[in-house]
């Protein structure tokens, strides 16, 4: 696979840490290879140099004139329909779920735990009934070869006796006291 979110100017960025942390951004200048200009007019975040290890950069790109106004990064972004089209990808699919577990109240996670029991439980029972048509079928390692038999059922375990074998330590005399 190749790279292909580049820093660039008109490059749509999400801000990942700092008081604008989840915001979206557009670079407007590179500065030097540690440091670019953003201007984010459509989430409230004023025009700054930011560093590049703080920035998640996005698959969009909008285009505008290198170090343009925020008048026309403001233009080129709502053209664009950047939110919009940030709102239908996976990555905000994923933040809203993680936003939504973390602001659960104890009570809620008491009853999400509940609700994944139950489910589990469900899941297995169904995946136990599948399982036993299949062995009993034979169909467990793939089709069966033609005139196989499935098969037997299993016998109950033998009991083992309870008796074991004791280890006997051997215990060594203590040294006699040195005077």
């Amino acid at each position: 696979m190749v790279f292909t979110r580049f820093v660039e100017t008109g490059r749509v960025a999400k801000c990942a840490v700092g008081k604008y942390k989840g915001r979206l951004v557009a670079i407007v200048n590179i500065i030097d290879q540690n440091r670019v200009l953003i201007d984010g007019p459509l989430s409230g975040v004023p025009r700054q140099q930011y560093p590049v290890n703080h920035l998640h950069l996005t698959k969009f790109r909008v285009k505008f004139p290198y170090t343009a106004k925020t008048k026309v990064v403001r233009k080129a972004l709502e053209a664009f329909n950047v939110k919009e089209k940030f709102a239908e990808t996976r990555w905000q699919e994923r933040a809203k779920a993680k936003s939504k577990r973390c602001n659960l109240s104890d009570f809620d996670r008491f009853k999400l735990r509940l609700a994944r029991a139950e489910r589990n439980r469900i899941v297995g029972a169904e995946y136990k009934k599948l399982k036993k048509t299949v062995v009993n079928n034979g169909m467990l390692f793939g089709k069966p070869v033609k005139g196989t038999k499935p098969l037997p059922k299993r016998r109950n375990p033998i009991p083992k006796k309870d008796a074991k074998k004791k280890r006997v330590r051997k215990t060594k005399k203590p040294a006699p006291a040195k005077k």
